[in-house]
């Protein structure tokens, strides 16, 4: 397309205006900054040329002395905000020779909204989709992953990015992501007129120069000159903030509405679809993700597995019924050349993200596929926590539930009838080697390449909060009434694709032992479990096999 996008008046002020509302208090800035430079020349050109006298000497010194040093501050001001790099989302941007049929519908799309087409388009692991500038000059993207795929660094171009969350894809049929991804396409237009543009790379600039003014060291002049650049960026952000947020407003309601011409009637449904795709995502990274995080594995195929557990919610829950006859049309996913190569990168950022995990695949954090779950993932864990139980109970070598049982209302006796000092220390183990894990991950990113790897914040964006240790304390006497359950009984582990690890017993799951176990755990009362034992047929004097 040529030429500026011409956008719709929205209200009494058009996102023009807001914009050249920002523009005006970088305006103002570079005036102040000027000024005293300004005056000293007019000072000194009239000495020059006679026109003020010696009268004037003290008044012209003055301000030469004055603007020297504004000068210079704006400059340095002026060069860390050019110098900074606006933050990227951590994404997998997929080539077009990936995905051609994708990058098609996205074209023809642009076309029907009369908008320039995004310049690439990149997946996050969530449940979200916008444009993303990412012109600033050269970034650094995730590590190069191998095949068609490459890191979600920075593509040149005057358009941005167009960012999609990697669960539409797989959930959503092709005309439903069609519908859902206009009014976001539609943003480009906005993207593309100038003077928004303008304003849009001030604000980023700013916000930029606050963050790396913000995580400034070294010798103490060094920092006070950083923390003059952070308050300068901070007042300028401040004061064109609420332009800033209306111009934005302003412009998401200019996208949508030149969206409405394309399948609105279609959106209506694609919404409906959003929610229910956010709720099976969090259940799968909360339930299903995360406990295999912590053991050192990563489910490669997240964004199928949305697919699974949003299946199985459709045949739970009567409120989800009808859903399961769209997976007879044809997925999003289709428009992938390789979509498979797509999900495990994917969730290998999605770990990163959510758990912290390392950037790379290694003997320490190995993916593991979904028939895999339940022998590398679940057996897993529950050995790993009845081993931790047993230790911190100081058990035999060859330890049986009855012991652990016998151990645990013993310990509760003498503290008094409760289990909080048990609690207390199943917690600080657990404490303990997670600290230890997380050492050992930064150790590895500091031994690689540290420079191919996009920062993220320490411990990533955790999923839960953090477990007390009442919680930890039945979590691992579950599993070892798991395992001896496995070991004596005929039971299975297994994957519930919404509550995550389960314990099958002929082939059914077993959603019963959560209350005998509160019960020992919270009440010392080992009656309840003891009842549950025998009526599935567990032997609680038979020893457990642990890791």
């Amino acid at each position: 397309m040529s030429g500026p996008v011409a956008l719709p008046e929205t209200g009494t002020r058009s996102a023009r205006d807001h914009a050249l509302a920002v523009l005006r208090v970088r305006g103002v800035a570079l005036g102040a900054a000027l000024l005293p430079a300004a005056a000293a020349v007019v000072l000194l050109a009239g000495g020059i040329t006679g026109r003020l006298g010696d009268g004037w000497d003290a008044v012209r010194w003055a301000a030469v002395a004055v603007a020297v040093p504004v000068l210079a501050a704006a400059a340095g001001v002026a060069a860390v905000i050019a110098r900074a790099r606006p933050a990227v989302s951590p994404t997998v941007q997929v080539e077009e020779s990936a995905a051609p049929d994708l990058y098609r519908l996205i074209r023809d799309l642009a076309d029907r909204l009369d908008v320039p087409p995004p310049s690439a388009i990149a997946l996050t692991p969530d449940c979200d989709s916008w444009l993303e500038d990412r012109a600033h000059g050269a970034r650094r993207g995730l590590p190069r992953l191998p095949g068609l795929l490459r890191p979600g660094g920075a593509r040149r171009g005057d358009a941005p990015v167009l960012v999609i969350g990697s669960p539409f894809l797989w959930w959503m049929r092709v005309a439903e992501l069609r519908a859902l991804l206009a009014p976001v396409v539609a943003g480009t237009g906005p993207s593309a007129h100038p003077d928004i543009a303008a304003a849009r790379r001030f604000v980023r600039g700013l916000d930029a120069a606050a963050a790396v003014a913000a995580a400034a060291g070294g010798p103490l002049p060094r920092r006070l000159a950083y923390d003059f650049v952070g308050w300068v960026a901070r007042l300028l952000l401040r004061v064109g903030a609420s332009h800033a947020a209306e111009m934005e407003r302003m412009v998401a309601a200019a996208a949508a509405a030149r969206a409405q011409r394309v399948d609105y009637g279609l959106r209506v449904v694609a919404q409906e679809q959003v929610g229910l795709a956010y709720a099976g995502w969090d259940r799968l990274l909360t339930r299903v993700a995360l406990p295999a995080w912590r053991t050192g594995r990563w489910p490669e195929r997240l964004d199928a597995g949305v697919v699974a557990a949003l299946t199985e919610l459709s045949r739970r829950d009567r409120l989800a019924e009808g859903f399961a006859t769209r997976l007879g049309e044809r997925p999003a996913c289709d428009l992938l050349e390789e979509p498979g190569a797509v999900d495990r990168a994917v969730s290998l950022l999605a770990a990163r993200l959510f758990h912290d995990g390392p950037a790379e695949p290694g003997p320490d954090w190995a993916p593991v596929d979904w028939p895999q779950y339940p022998d590398e993932v679940v057996d897993r864990i529950w050995r790993t926590e009845a081993a931790r139980l047993f230790a911190v109970l100081r058990a035999t070598e060859n330890p049986t539930l009855a012991e652990l049982i016998d151990r645990l209302v013993g310990e509760a006796a003498a503290a008094g009838g409760g289990t909080e000092e048990l609690a207390a220390r199943i917690g600080a183990v657990v404490a303990r080697e997670a600290a230890a894990r997380e050492g050992a991950v930064r150790a590895g990113t500091a031994s690689g390449d540290a420079g191919e790897v996009v920062p993220l914040p320490s411990g990533g964006f955790p999923l839960q909060p953090p477990r007390s240790g009442r919680d930890l304390l039945a979590e691992h006497i579950t599993a070892a009434v798991c395992c001896a359950a496995v070991d004596t009984a005929g039971a299975a582990p297994g994957l519930d694709w919404l509550d995550g690890p389960a314990l099958l017993v002929d082939g059914e799951r077993r959603a019963d032992l959560a209350r005998p176990v509160l019960a020992l755990a919270e009440e010392a009362d080992p009656q309840p479990l003891r009842d549950w034992l025998a009526a599935v047929g567990v032997r609680h004097d038979k020893p457990i096999r642990l890791v």
